[in-house]
């Protein structure tokens, strides 16, 4: 009976362990439930993109060059040690001398034990331009990792904003639909009761058919954009996104002399431009430092033995110290041109430079025309709304009393969600001319983590 008890609990427990097994793998299956808002997006974005992660290890590699840069300015120290063995030696005998005349001419067991430093005093100021660009060279990098910050939030609300256009467009698809079918049916009691005809029950029931499918267009959208955002956050397909927030706008002040000046200070690819000049400047110096006088200075402390157990005393040691300078007198013309060449570069930045800052005016002008035709188109569909509602019920009224047609609801209904897509697209163009004119200024939502 004992056995049985057992024999049945076991059961009991792995039936448990499966079940829940099987159900957590069930949910991890089916996906898991997301609320977001641009905020939290944005940020899912930045943590989660490849690209992103890639820049932050080149700003590591950067780094790493201006150290090697900075330790082209310390000596170098190293220690020497060997062995070599020699069939014959050359005997030199020194008359006086304190040291083994093998430390000279070597030992056919030659051991050798030693410290040097060298330093380069002085190459032409290489040394210093080279120090200059890996620093140029980091603040690129950090900028760099700025810019694909903002395209990054800026796709991120194109793909966000997209999404509450779309659901607002299903939504106004859908009321459009309800009271097409609503009317339809209507109609339909009307014909029965034999005041309404035929033509407007056929007319009612094209028109339900004729929305059905942009009901459906509305809907799809949603799920490609859907997927896109999905793909963006590196999220699975089976994830489940809901937003948080709703087609809303808070217009701003239009500035755009402001917004210029702005653009010029802040945005990461003019920084970039100027960045690129300064680093054509040093690499002009660096060229330079070819035509120039190199001064280097070498320390030197041995021990030299054939025995290594009696290697460690003034017989055996010895010492050298000696200062080298080198001055250039002709060289074939390579310094030379490799200044010309530093110099066009250097002529090309600034060119770059020039052709960004007119680009960057142009896009400005463009943001802030988009921003008021926007609000031009809000404002205008805004008022509307309201008439075209209070027109819909009108229609209606008139209709039940014999006043008016069948097509003028139809009409009406059509209108009134032509007037409420103005309003949504015009709401969703005034976001996105806002992104742009922050992209363009170099503005992020998340202004604390953008470098």
């Amino acid at each position: 009976m004992m056995n049985k008890k057992r024999v049945i609990a076991v059961l009991t427990l792995v039936s448990l362990v499966f079940l829940i097994s099987r159900g957590y793998c069930e949910e991890n299956k089916a996906g898991k439930d997301i609320s977001l808002s641009l905020e939290d997006a944005i940020n899912m974005a930045l943590k989660n993109n490849r690209d992103i992660q890639i820049q932050q290890e080149e700003i590591s590699v950067a780094k790493a060059n201006m150290l090697a840069a900075y330790g082209q300015f310390l000596p170098k120290v190293n220690l020497d040690a060997g062995y070599t063995h020699n069939g014959a030696i050359l005997q030199i005998p020194v008359a006086g001398s304190k040291k083994d005349p093998g430390i000279f001419s070597g030992y056919k067991n030659d051991n050798k034990l030693g410290v040097s430093i060298d330093d380069s005093i002085y190459n032409g100021g290489a040394n210093f331009a080279n120090f200059k660009q890996a620093k140029l060279g980091l603040e690129v990098q950090e900028e760099t990792l700025r810019s694909r910050k903002l395209d990054l939030e800026f796709e991120t609300k194109r793909l966000y904003y997209g999404l509450l256009l779309a659901y607002e467009t299903e939504r106004i698809a859908k009321d459009l639909v309800n009271q097409a079918q609503s009317h339809y049916e209507d109609v339909k009691n009307k014909f029965s009761q034999g005041t309404a005809s035929k033509f407007d029950l056929l007319q009612s029931k094209v028109q339900v058919s004729k929305l059905i499918p942009e009901l459906v267009k509305a809907r799809n959208a949603i799920d490609s954009i859907m997927a896109d955002f999905k793909k963006l956050l590196s999220l699975k397909m089976r994830d489940r996104i809901t937003v948080k927030e709703k087609l809303a706008y808070s217009p701003i002040q239009i500035n755009e002399e402001e917004f210029l000046k702005n653009a010029y200070m802040r945005r990461p690819e003019m920084i970039l431009k100027s960045l690129g000049v300064d680093i054509g400047k040093w690499q002009i110096e660096m060229a330079k430092a070819g035509g120039r006088a190199q001064v280097n200075a070498g320390l030197a402390y041995n021990y030299r033995s054939d025995n290594p157990g009696n290697m460690f005393n003034n017989r055996h040691s010895n010492w050298s110290a000696g200062l080298n300078v080198t001055i250039p007198i002709f060289d074939g013309f390579s310094t030379k041109a490799k200044v010309q060449e530093a110099k066009a570069r250097y002529a090309q930045a600034g060119l770059d430079k020039e052709n960004l800052s007119d680009q960057i005016a142009v896009d400005i002008k463009r943001a802030c025309l988009d921003l008021n035709q926007a609000l031009s188109i809000i404002d205008a569909s805004k008022d509307n709304i309201e008439e075209a509602k209070e027109a819909l019920k009108i229609a209606g009224i008139s209709y039940d009393n014999g006043a008016g047609t069948n097509i003028d609801i139809l009409d009406t209904q059509v209108t009134l969600s032509q007037i409420e897509e103005n309003y949504s697209q015009g709401i969703y163009d005034y976001l996105m001319a806002k992104a742009f004119l922050e992209r363009s200024i170099g503005e992020g939502f998340l202004r604390g983590g953008q470098k």
